[in-house]
């Protein structure tokens, strides 16, 4: 069930539910959750749900203000109430990553230091517990790269304590062992304005001038272990860290000066209006800094722009609270909104939808710039679509093959010469164009797999790549078996041979970009489903019996972030099942063909006892507080609102269309 206790009358309405058929018990679900689902349809015809993530943006959002000495007092307050929300109450005093999550140094660092920042007194409880976290776990010295660079801009660590980026990593040939083309778009987005803020060592405003000296256990100054090297790869990485820092004073002013230059008209044409560089926060707040240190004024129609950008990603709550999003995900959750109600019902209130839908995501394809991913693949045309409303220069891979697909399958009569036809070819050869040598496909480059970057000393975080993933190369698989084109087999062949290679001994799949191996399986049975693999092959049946496995007593799926962490509870929750999980592994379940066994029974009944029943939070559809996706595993999590509402009312959607087509093939 959810993570909150039901109302008596709730429980009372639940029993009587149970009594009733099970096929009545489905129609009134999957209606209620249409409905409900319509009810969050925008005028226009596209959905978009909020976009959680941890405390660390909005604590970015808070010391950004500062950096800048443009503090908004009521928005930083609203931020402020919803990090002290997110401290855990436990013993141990800090931050977590996601819900239930263990402490994460970084983050809490950044989450003491914002709260700081808003006025929150260092000696308070919760300060005082934050605080006494941090120095168990080695102070903040310890914490990641990109904190260590805010502190320095603070001016709260020597500007040793981060790693040496010279901006004249701009000027590199595209054959030297580091260059822009080598790392993934988000690396590159937040990278290229933080040349110019390292490289000129930019100081923040930070007008009440707060500090956090109180979170070292050795001074600042003195700390002599800011980085620590494992392997040979990692010690001659941070030799020539030490060895450009030395020459960095040697550096001749006219060569700065050029490579500044070239940062900035680099990141400057990629602003993207209000839909920001990279359509990402990190990209977007690093911009805004750079710009103001070279300069532009407040009223300089692409700082004030990029800073309108960065509000747009606000979230204000009815609590009084308030949070930054990392981005927003419109596209996505249309794609999924509209497979949902593709088939929950033929009335022409839900079609309407669902044409709107498709109207609204077809002029968004990207038919004109060839944006980053065109060094890999110079001579493909573009045509896909972005994760959100703009991001011209990066449209990815796994929004493709979903809109493309959907497209298809919503009107599998068009004519040739209806407008859709055109873009589900232009997409579908942009798929296949931008597949790996390893015959995989990662979510917005091709090749982008130079492993030894992730040694570098800048790349503590280990995601700085965009390699092929299981999950959207089951995504591309999905699509491209719907599409059934002649001109695809062997792009298909190739993938398929690439999911064989990467299955988990156990049978599953790791999930890169939905938590986790859960949702990897799914995403990889459906693609081989619908390309035509005979899935009662052994290895394919693997996949299934596992995830058969990992179903709970009470008949729904779970699975934990922890994972991430220690692969051996793939698929494990600690026994709590969750609607987005349960979906997942339903839709898997259903792609293999297994709509008549127990576990699917089990499963589709514990999606109609969680169904969130009127006046609740969710009335219709499905809610739990965890966090469900990764932003970079280990790293960075976040919490689609959507998963809980159009994933559980698609698996019901696609179970009742399975067991009708069952029961027409008894009775003929």
């Amino acid at each position: 069930m959810t993570d909150r206790p039901a109302p008596a009358d709730t429980v009372v309405d639940l029993e009587q539910r149970r009594r009733e058929p099970l096929t009545t018990r489905l129609d009134q679900a999957i209606d209620r959750a249409r409905k409900a689902l319509l009810a969050r349809q925008q005028a226009d015809g596209h959905w978009c749900f909020e976009f959680e993530t941890d405390c660390t943006i909005s604590a970015e959002y808070i010391l950004m203000m500062h950096f800048l000495d443009e503090i908004d007092d009521v928005l930083q307050e609203k931020l402020a109430r919803y990090i002290r929300l997110k401290q855990r109450q436990d013993t141990h005093g800090g931050w977590p990553l996601y819900q239930d999550g263990a402490i994460d140094l970084s983050c809490t660092v950044k989450a003491y230091y914002a709260l700081k920042a808003a006025g929150d007194d260092a000696d308070a409880p919760h300060m005082r517990r934050a605080r006494e976290a941090i120095l168990a776990l080695g102070g903040a010295a310890k914490s990641n790269v990109f904190t260590r660079i805010l502190l320095a801009m603070f001016e709260q660590v020597p500007w040793r304590a981060a790693p040496y980026v010279p901006v004249e990593i701009m000027l590199f040939p595209r054959w030297a062992p580091f260059h822009l083309d080598k790392v993934s778009y988000w690396a590159r987005g937040t990278m290229v304005p933080l040349f110019i803020l390292c490289s000129l060592k930019a100081q923040a405003r930070n007008p009440r001038q707060v500090g956090v000296r109180e979170l070292f256990v050795t001074p600042p100054e003195q700390e002599r272990h800011y980085f620590t090297a494992s392997g040979f790869t990692s010690k001659l990485f941070l030799a020539l860290d030490k060895l450009g820092r030395a020459c960095d004073p040697l550096v001749p002013r006219a060569l700065r000066r050029r490579a500044v230059k070239k940062a900035e008209q680099w990141f400057l044409p990629r602003l993207n209006g209000e839909d920001g560089l990279g359509a990402i926060f990190p990209p977007m707040v690093n911009a805004l800094e750079a710009m103001d240190l070279l300069g532009y004024a407040k009223d300089h129609p692409a700082r004030a722009t990029c800073l309108k950008a960065l509000q747009k990603l606000i979230v204000y709550r009815d609590d009084g609270t308030a949070y930054c999003q990392p981005c927003v995900s419109p596209v996505w959750d249309t794609g999924w909104a509209t497979m949902a109600l593709l088939r929950a019902s033929d009335d022409s209130t839900t079609q309407a939808a669902v044409t709107r839908a498709l109207d609204w995501l077809a002029p968004l394809q990207e038919l004109e710039l060839k944006g980053d991913w065109a060094v890999q693949a110079p001579q493909l045309r573009p045509g896909g679509w972005a994760f959100q409303y703009a991001n011209a220069y990066y449209p990815d891979l796994d929004d493709t093959a979903l809109v493309a697909g959907l497209m298809h399958v919503a009107m599998p009569d068009m004519p040739p010469d209806h407008p859709y036809r055109a873009r589900i070819e232009r997409a579908a050869d942009w798929l296949v164009g931008m597949q790996s040598d390893n015959g995989g496909f990662a979510a917005f480059d091709r090749n982008n797999t130079h492993y030894h970057i992730n040694q570098i000393p800048f790349a503590d975080h280990g995601a700085m790549l965009d390699p092929p993933t299981e999950d959207v190369s089951g995504r591309v698989l999905a699509c491209l078996g719907v599409l059934k084109r002649e001109q695809d087999r062997e792009a298909i062949a190739r993938c398929v041979d690439y999911l064989r290679r990467v299955q988990q001994p156990d049978g599953s799949y790791w999930g890169r970009w939905g938590t986790n191996y859960i949702y990897g399986t799914w995403s990889v049975l459906a693609g081989l489903a619908l390309v035509g693999e005979d899935m009662s092959q052994p290895w394919i049946r693997k996949s299934i019996d596992w995830l058969k496995s990992r179903q709970h007593p009470d008949g729904g799926w779970g699975e934990t972030n922890d994972s991430y962490y220690d692969p051996a509870l793939r698929g494990s929750n600690h026994g709590v099942s969750t609607a987005h999980s349960t979906a997942w592994a339903l839709l898997g379940l259903l792609a293999a063909g297994e709509y008549a066994c127990g576990a699917v029974r089990r499963g589709i009944q514990w999606l109609l006892d969680d169904q969130q029943e009127s006046g609740e939070r969710e009335a219709g559809l499905w809610y739990h507080s965890s966090y469900n996706a990764p932003g970079f595993p280990r790293v960075f999590f976040l919490k689609y609102h959507g998963y809980t509402a159009y994933f559980p009312l698609w698996a019901l959607t696609r179970y009742r269309r399975l067991m009708q087509s069952a029961q027409a093939r008894a009775t003929q």
